[in-house]
């Protein structure tokens, strides 16, 4: 061999070797079932000219503002937006990028319903569409609650409960923001953009679903074989891209995005220094919602909620235990009992004490709580058998009062706490939280609850029909709503997903008459073929 000659191995080049090489067989199969033309067609068939097709290329556009909004927000970190002009701004965007992807894809969805697009094998591409949507919310929802201002304190504290009497709250905490910003930037925003680019390829190599009437039944999946226009998808890409940018910017500038600043328990306890220790003596007494909630918190039976004989909730357990007295009052006390002058033998009283007597006190405070002043950091009740509970509650409104229960409530990990369970819980505890609901007209209802939004802004109006079925009997009197509602989610869920299988449901797009209006043109164009030839 000479010199700078290369080596060729025969075998390696051998025709029969690469036809069993797995990328040349993924190669084959990818450009088989999607060729250059099926993948960026340059026609489409006549009958695609309705503007009801736009939607889905601007659910699109949506999209890709979305992503650019919330990666910007991500890169500059959790607290950019409440603290810099140019943060909230980007808030604003990634906000109203996110209501108008949500508009633009719930059309774009009952659109497809309605032209009946499942037909020709194109059942997958109507479920990828579907989860899709469903998969947004639940990036929508996780994004809500990692605003860490009022709104998703509120949205967490309501939400809980939907999620702990289904089990899921055991590993799917509303109240850890840690938790639900990893949800929001990371995992969800990645199925979605995968299930979304699934959905995209099946349109591509399946088509678009003729009209109704078309072609014969049963040969819908058969590629198109009449007229054609030209098409120039990335053409209409980048404009509805550029109208979207231009809309979600002009919302923006014009509305912004609200951000009342979080609620602490140092701003109660100042606020409303009253409501703060009769809360914190129901924490004591083990009488408040959080002492008697159960599962996940505890093993209290107070809000546990049953799907006829079985409670998905107390089948998941106790997996963020919460002692509400011991937690709440208890041990941030003991945490300050060396710099306290007396609370450390008012602590030992009331610890060595039985619990007949521990109940005495608590049923002496309880009684007299609606008497209760708070002069400064004393409190002043009536005369009374209350043990040692007026110097562990004003001392303990102390503490509050400079933010150091706040400090001790939050659950800490080696750097940094991100999760707010128990100041949550403690708060949702209390009259001065709801008030402040009151007030911001968040309150279930007729406000229908976590549809709104602070202010004058457009909330989650995309869960009006989860918030519905609240509203309507027997779930508005019911001790289990929430496990009955979201039970009737699912079963609709399902039904939605599951169109193209459920017989006379998938017929129902024939039977009403939007169809002809989606595809006018083309009924119109066989018209007039078919007055044309008559007239010859």
């Amino acid at each position: 061999m000479k010199t700078g000659e290369p080596l060729v191995d025969d075998d390696a080049v051998a025709p029969e070797r690469l036809e069993r090489e797995w990328t040349a067989r993924l190669r084959r199969a990818l450009t088989g079932k999607l060729p250059p033309e099926k993948l960026l067609p340059d026609t489409q068939p006549i009958y695609v000219a309705s503007w009801i097709y736009v939607f889905g290329v601007l659910t699109l556009s949506a999209l890709i503002v979305v992503a650019i909004s919330g990666a910007i927000l991500a890169l500059e970190g959790p607290d950019w937006w409440h603290t810099s002009t140019a943060g909230h701004f980007v808030n604003s965007l990634h906000l109203w990028s996110v209501e108008l992807f949500f508009f633009f894809m719930v059309v774009h969805l009952w659109g497809k319903f309605f032209m009946a697009a499942w037909r020709g094998k194109r059942a997958m591409t109507w479920i990828t569409g579907v989860l899709a949507f469903l998969l947004s919310i639940g990036a929508a929802f996780t994004g809500y609650l990692s605003q860490q201002n009022f709104d998703s304190q509120w949205i967490s504290t309501q939400a809980k409960d939907a999620m702990n009497a289904t089990g899921i709250g055991a590993f799917f905490n509303v109240m850890n923001f840690g938790q639900m910003f990893m949800w929001h930037i990371l995992l969800l925003p990645l199925l979605v953009v995968v299930v979304v680019g699934v959905h995209v390829l099946l349109v591509r190599y399946r088509g678009v679903v003729p009209p109704i009437g078309a072609v014969q039944k049963g040969h819908e999946a058969r590629p198109w074989r009449g007229r054609v226009r030209p098409y120039d998808i990335l053409k209409e890409a980048t404009i509805a891209f550029v109208v979207v940018a231009l809309l979600t910017l002009g919302l923006a500038v014009v509305f912004g995005s609200p951000d009342d600043p979080a609620v602490t328990i140092r701003q109660w306890s100042n606020a409303d220094p009253v409501d703060f220790v009769q809360t914190a003596a129901t924490e004591l007494a083990g009488t408040s919602e959080t002492a008697t909630y159960g599962p996940p918190y505890n093993h209290g039976t107070g809000f546990v909620q049953h799907l006829g004989p079985i409670s998905l909730q107390e089948l998941a357990g106790v997996t963020q235990p919460i002692n509400a007295a011991q937690d709440f009052v208890l041990s941030p006390l003991s945490m300050a009992a060396s710099t306290t002058p007396g609370l450390r033998s008012a602590l030992n009283a009331y610890e060595q004490a039985t619990a007949h007597e521990r109940a005495v006190w608590n049923a002496a405070f309880a009684k007299a709580d609606t008497h209760l002043r708070v002069v400064g950091d004393r409190l002043v009740l009536p005369a009374g058998t209350y043990g040692p509970l007026p110097t562990l509650l004003g001392d303990l409104l102390s503490i509050a009062r400079t933010g150091g229960l706040d400090a001790a409530l939050e659950s800490h990990s080696a750097f940094y706490g991100t999760n707010y369970t128990k100041p949550l819980m403690f708060l949702a505890d209390g009259q001065y939280f709801a008030d402040l609901g009151a007030q911001r007209h968040l309150l279930g209802t007729p406000q229908w609850g976590m549809t709104n939004e602070t202010g004058n802004f457009s909330g989650q109006s995309w869960l009006w029909l989860y918030t519905f079925w609240y509203q309507v009997n027997p779930m508005a009197s019911s001790a289990n709503a929430d496990v009955e509602v979201m039970a009737i989610m699912v079963v609709l869920t399902l039904g939605f997903a599951l169109v193209p299988f459920i017989p006379g449901v998938r017929r129902i797009p024939e039977y009403v008459p939007l169809y002809r209006a989606i595809w006018r043109s083309y009924y119109r164009s066989l018209h007039g073929e078919s007055s044309t030839q008559s007239t010859t």
